[in-house]
């Protein structure tokens, strides 16, 4: 699966983002809606990570699904 796919099923993958990353907020989701840089923005806020690291944890998530 590509991130283009993610952002298309954005309401269903919610649930998967909410499992892999599950200090990030409903509002965390609502804002990124599916925006790969808003998600790792978030991603970098709540746990600390820098650019890097949180690009490697959405590729790797992506590399899950």
């Amino acid at each position: 699966m590509n991130w283009d796919q993610v952002q298309g099923k954005w309401k269903e993958m919610k649930g998967r983002v909410r499992e892999e990353w599950g200090e990030l907020t409903d509002d965390d989701l609502a804002e990124a809606e599916g925006n790969r840089e808003q998600l790792e923005g978030k991603i970098q806020q709540r746990y600390g990570k820098t650019k890097e690291e949180a690009r490697k944890a959405v590729n790797d998530f992506i590399d899950k699904l």
